[in-house]
């Protein structure tokens, strides 16, 4: 038997999905490490936590396969995007890895989002405007840390930096690049003007190469970590987004997937960029000759579980010795659609699609006498669907209605969350029953560069059995009438975000 590893670099925790040589799910290992965060809205890795994580996963999986008797054939990567690390001239780390969730460039992103020059590096990059891009991050770097900034030689983000540990190589997926704010989608190069607002040179980023390229001769530190052959080909791969995506079968126009995790994301493939005029979704390569458009959004299950631990009776936990999600989902299921008139807007961490504003807050709005816990529970549970269903019509308004949604993540394992996405969307949602997308796109990679696939169509072989659910009439038109106040009083709402989130910085400190 011979293997493939997909190794999925998160924000908390790096996992390996172990497969055989048909993309059967053999095994799964992971590893954790911190987020560090504070009241300024850093959010940070480090760098030597990631690289001894991704070493132990691979290590661990490795030793799950037979390797006396069949052949690891790659490891291929799936990471978050838009990370950024300084790194010296012999690629040390100046800094830790300022990750996606890091917010501390909201000002000078509002500032270049207002000006001309902030259209034009979106109409060229197809990267919204926002804080967590890698470009405005190094225009604050450049603001707030120009020390270090004097003495950074390379910028780089989290997978550039793995592949340079293992290989001694600076090179970085087109996919990865694409998120960055610095990439041109028309010539998949550094684009100048981007690259001039960011004071960077294009010697200090990484080379750009396409995901199904191979970095082979892994280190003699590395190999010995890992436990596999030096001469094991690593497929750089793509962002998690995207290779969500192929690992959900939707790489055609009239599929959208959807993934509900900490955060969320909707998202499209199709065969060219398209820029939105509204600035609304972003546009990032996948690989050669295919695209993602769609929205990212901060606030999805990490808002549940807020809303479990402070919403759900702690006593009835206790008591019934029940988890307190399937006792949280038993309860919304006992709730109408509409929460007895009950909206939530769920910006508890800012918000990116369909915002683009860091200092979005959540609310409550309808608010009376008459809710109770359980009103305000599924309240947050469609919030969230509501605001993902913003996301989905502006992805419909740019390509077109699709005939399907696909769904994963930790959400897809609850039946109330299922349903409740295909009402909100009044479309049919497909919950495949493999909810390891990521890795399962990762190693599809790995095979379209090893030439066993000539394209991804083959996924849809892979991907085994799902579950469908049909929108229910009388709850899609409950939500016909709520999603449009939903959006109506968000927008109310967006000129006092900044005010609201100015007075909780005074109050922290």
């Amino acid at each position: 038997m011979n293997y493939f590893i997909g190794v999925d670099v998160g924000t908390t925790s790096t996992k390996a999905v172990l497969y055989d040589q048909n993309a059967t799910v053999l095994d799964q290992f992971s590893q954790g490490y911190s987020l560090y965060r504070d009241a300024s809205g850093m959010a940070e890795q480090n760098p030597t936590a990631i690289v001894e994580a991704v070493e132990k996963v691979i290590h661990d999986a490795a030793q799950k396969a037979d390797l006396t008797n069949g052949k690891l054939l790659a490891v291929s990567f799936s990471s978050a995007n838009q990370s950024v690390i300084m790194l010296d001239k012999n690629f040390n780390p100046l800094s830790r890895v300022i990750t996606w969730a890091d917010t501390r460039a909201r000002d000078v992103a509002n500032e270049l989002k207002n000006s001309p020059a902030g259209q034009q590096i979106y109409a060229k990059t197809g990267t919204p405007i926002h804080p967590m891009s890698p470009l405005t991050k190094i225009m604050w770097l450049n603001k707030t840390q120009a020390d270090k900034v004097a003495q950074t030689a390379y910028f780089g983000d989290i997978k550039s930096y793995l592949f340079h540990q293992f290989f001694n190589t600076f090179k970085v997926d087109v996919s990865i690049a694409s998120c960055t704010g610095m990439m041109n989608v028309n010539t998949c190069d550094w684009d100048d003007q981007a690259l001039e607002l960011a004071n960077v040179d294009r010697s200090q980023l990484p080379e750009i190469v396409n995901g199904t390229t191979q970095a082979i001769g892994l280190t003699a530190a590395a190999q010995a970590k890992m436990g596999i052959p030096a001469d094991t080909p690593f497929v750089y791969g793509a962002f998690d987004g995207a290779l969500s995506n192929l690992g959900v079968g939707a790489i055609k126009q009239n599929t959208v997937a959807i993934t509900i995790g900490t955060s969320a994301g909707v998202r499209v493939v199709t065969d060219h960029p398209v820029i939105d005029p509204q600035q609304r979704l972003f546009c990032y390569a996948v690989d050669k000759g295919l695209w993602v458009i769609g929205g990212p959004l901060n606030n999805g299950g990490d808002v549940y579980q807020w809303a479990v631990e402070h919403l759900v009776d702690a006593s009835a936990v206790k008591n019934e010795n029940i988890d307190p999600y399937t006792l949280a989902n038993r309860v919304i299921e006992g709730v109408p659609a509409g929460a007895h008139g009950l909206l939530f807007h769920p910006f508890l961490g800012g918000e990116r699609a369909p915002l683009w504003d860091a200092n979005a807050r959540g609310s409550f709005f309808g608010l009376s006498h008459i809710h109770t816990r359980a009103d305000m529970l599924r309240s947050v549970m469609e919030g969230i669907c509501m605001n993902i269903a913003t996301v989905f019509q502006a992805v419909r308004d740019l390509v077109g209605n699709p005939a399907s949604v696909t769904a994963t993540g930790g959400f897809a394992r609850a039946e109330v969350w299922r349903q409740m996405l295909a009402d909100v969307l009044n479309c049919p949602v497909n919950i495949p029953n493999s909810f390891e997308s990521g890795c399962l796109g990762a190693i599809t990679m790995a095979m379209k560069s090893l030439g066993m696939i000539e394209n991804y169509e083959i996924i849809k072989t892979l991907i085994g059995d799902i579950s469908s659910y049909q929108p229910n009439q009388e709850a899609v038109n409950v939500y016909q009438n709520y999603l449009p106040l939903f959006q109506q009083v968000e927008g109310l709402l967006t000129p006092a975000y900044s005010t609201i989130a100015k007075l909780q910085q005074q109050s922290i400190h």
